[in-house]
Order: C-alpha cells, then structure tokens, then sequence
C-alpha cells in the first residue's frame, strides 16, 4: 500500500507520536508549529501557533485532552487539543530538550540544555494545580555532567530514567530527586528512548550506530541491534517482536549523498534474534523520529526533508510465525 505522505512542516522533523487511540498523529518540526493529523487519511487537523523557536519534543496526555510542546525559544508550552488554544507557559533558563507526561498525566518531567552557561535540569511539574504551568516545579534536578537527550516514565509515576548525551542511562527517584542507578549503555550520545507497550522495557537509539534494549527495573542491557550509520529513532512493536530503527549519514552532507548511500531507510529487526529482516525506504535525509501505532498495523517516520510518512503493513506481514 502505498504510503500516506504528510507535508506541513517546512523543515526538519524533530519528534512524532500517536495519542493513546491512535486516531491522532502529532508533529513537531524545527519551523516552530507543531501540528495534529488524521492518522488514518493523513487530513491535518490543526496547528498549535505560539512557538517562536525550533520544537524539540512532544506529549500528549492519555485522555487526548493535552497536549505540550517544548522549544528552543526557551519556552514549555501547553495546549488544550479540542482547540489549539494555549493554556499554559513555563518560561525555561535554555533550550527545552525533551518533555513527557506521567503514565497518570497528573505530572509532566521535562529537561533543559546546557548552554550559556546553564547547567541542564530535569523538572517536574504538578499538572492538577491550576497555577501549575507558570510556578516554580515541585522537583528540579541539575545534571551538571551531561546533558539530558532522552527521557521516559517508569511505570506507576514513581521514577524516570533518562539517556545522555555521553551515552550514559540513569534513573531517578521522584519523591527524593537522587540518582538510584546508572549504566553505561552507548558509546555514544542517546538521540530516542521508547518504552514497550507495557512498559517493561525500553529501546534506546544512538550515535554509536546501535539500538538496545534494556529492562526498566534493572537497566540491564538485553539485546543490541547493529547498523553502520548513526540511529536516531528506535520503536518497538506493541503486537509482534519487531523493532524498526531510523537513522542515516549526518544530515549536514546529506545534500551531497543519494539515498542509497546515505541509508536513510527504515530497518526492521527481531527483538529476540537481533537479526535484520527488512528495509522501508521513501525519505531524502535521516530519519529523526519513528513511531509504531497502537494497533501495530502501521507505524510512521518523520524526516530531515520535512516529510511525515505514515505505512500501512501488508496483511503478510502478519503471517510470520517465529514458534518453534
């Protein structure tokens, strides 16, 4: 079937994810509007217009009623999704790097850069308070070390783990802000972390050419996905044992590559066998986002040429049986 292509962005994407139902597909890109789509049709359905820098990270709550976007105007915004409307923003000391709501939605965490002379944070926020989203945080955690790239809630909202930009992955307790475990999980800087579907586990891409996958109690490393070229989103299935990574060539000589050379398809891999078994190509520069759909049907890609790119498996697909 031939690919949905979603063309509201003029510049690079930075960051895709579906709502809990799957009907509603989010973007955000580096020309300051983060936008909502149909995920079935590929109809837009709005914009969120109040950015006035690039957009780094996305959240959507569970309910689908909120939505946050995090940019580079040192802003954390918050929208209502019936409307599009601002309703509330958390004014930031640098860049706001990544941003996710609790599993309960009643608390958001996100992190900052380090840059003129800022020292990255991690806060979190009390989204049931009504003066929530202009007030100091409830928690603020500096990360003096290295920055904060990636970051994701463990289950039951009682700690966050968190991927650096010195390839280390860390967790932290909520209730105290200390540091419970570290691991050196890459050599190099963590560009996308994403939890299963129960969120038992978590898949981390990297520059280091590699995607792996931990489990979130113990940080232990339980398998590695290996490619040539840096990776810079990883997803993993919610029905079957798939991942697909996307990555490719650093997207400063991409003007001088083809495609073909610079790798800038989507590759599928078994979660368990750690072996290739497929390739989806269609993007014109690296892949920086992907998503699987919460049915796992279908999954989208967002790409340094400003292209969201929603597929559609072929009933095959589904046929695979890995039983022995």
């Amino acid at each position: 079937m031939k690919p949905l292509m979603l063309h509201g962005h003029e510049r690079p994407i930075t960051q895709i994810k579906y709502n809990r139902e799957g009907d509603l597909l989010f973007s955000a890109a580096k020309d300051h509007c983060p936008n909502v789509w149909f995920s079935l049709n590929g109809e837009r359905l709005g914009n969120f217009i109040g950015h006035n820098g690039a957009v780094w990270c996305l959240d959507i709550n569970w309910e689908s009623t909120k939505f946050m976007s995090g940019a580079a105007d040192n802003t954390l915004k918050f929208w209502d999704c019936s409307n599009g409307v601002e309703i509330g923003n958390i004014g930031t000391k640098s860049t706001v790097r990544t941003c996710v709501f609790s599993y309960s939605a009643n608390m958001a965490a996100y992190s900052t850069d380090t840059q003129r002379r800022q020292v990255c944070e991690i806060n979190v926020i009390d989204c049931r308070m009504s003066d929530s989203f202009g007030s100091e945080p409830i928690l603020c955690i500096p990360i003096p070390e290295s920055k904060v790239t990636a970051l994701q809630w463990c289950p039951l909202d009682e700690k966050i783990v968190t991927g650096h930009e010195n390839g280390k992955i860390t967790h932290w307790d909520m209730r105290t802000g200390k540091q419970l475990n570290q691991v050196s999980g890459h050599g190099g800087s963590i560009n996308d972390m994403q939890m299963s579907k129960e969120s038992m586990m978590f898949v981390t891409a990297s520059s280091d050419h590699t995607a792996k996958l931990f489990d979130t109690e113990q940080l232990n490393n339980l398998k590695t996905y290996q490619t040539e070229r840096p990776v810079n989103s990883a997803s993993l299935s919610p029905i079957l044992d798939h991942v697909v990574l996307g990555g490719g060539q650093e997207a400063s000589v991409v003007t001088t590559t083809s495609t073909r050379v610079g790798k800038f398809d989507a590759r599928f891999y078994h979660v368990v066998f750690e072996e290739e078994f497929g390739r989806v190509k269609g993007h014109f520069g690296p892949i920086n986002s992907l998503a699987f759909h919460p049915d796992g049907k279908s999954y989208a890609s967002g790409g340094e040429d400003g292209y969201v790119r929603v597929h559609y498996f072929d009933p095959s697909y589904f046929e695979f049986n890995f039983d022995f």
